[in-house]
């Protein structure tokens, strides 16, 4: 029975010394990596920051990993996305396969239906992106755009009635015309 509550000091101690040094290891690697690890979380980083969290937790707890072992791991993680994230930024088809596209929901204070319905998106959902840009009403907004990290950004309508460049190239949510402009 004593094993189950308490297999004696030396674990502790080893989870202890294990623990400091690989936290001191990924925040390290983190710091290395830049700014893009820790930015607003796509599909993608949600995936390698489990991935890290798992890694940590087996360095932590299992006693037939060793820290250079882990710290190799959460190194190839943090590569790996760094190696991802500079081709996203090249080759717009590596982009588009690990973050998605932005998706129109709203255009010119009209809801779009298809698009909400294939971004899985609630028309519930849009007022509140709108309400919480402090607009009034749908019908004084441009766009409403669901981002790659699952936010919402709102344009405001502009009397004169241009259409910005930060919608160019945009098209509604599940729509067939991908280079559709606006």
């Amino acid at each position: 029975m004593e094993t189950i509550f308490f297999d004696g000091w030396g674990a502790i101690v080893r989870t202890g010394i294990i623990g400091v040094l690989a936290y001191v290891a990924l925040v390290t690697v983190l710091r290395i990596s830049g700014k893009r690890t820790l930015s607003k979380m796509n599909a993608f980083d949600l995936i390698v920051t489990v991935a890290l969290g798992s890694t940590l937790a087996t360095i932590l707890l299992s006693k037939d990993v060793s820290l250079a072992q882990g710290i190799a791991a959460l190194g190839l993680l943090v590569g790996m996305q760094f190696v991802v994230t500079w081709s996203s930024v090249r080759a717009r088809w590596v982009r588009q396969l690990v973050t998605g596209e932005p998706a129109l929901v709203l255009y010119q204070g009209k809801l779009l239906p298809e698009a909400l319905k294939s971004a899985r998106v609630t028309e519930d959902e849009v007022r509140a992106a709108v309400r919480s840009a402090g607009l009034p009403m749908l019908e004084v907004v441009e766009a409403v755009v669901l981002e790659t990290d699952g936010s919402f950004s709102v344009v405001q309508r502009s009397e004169k009635r241009i259409t910005g460049p930060t919608l160019e190239g945009l098209s509604p949510a599940g729509s067939s015309k991908q280079n559709e402009k606006l």
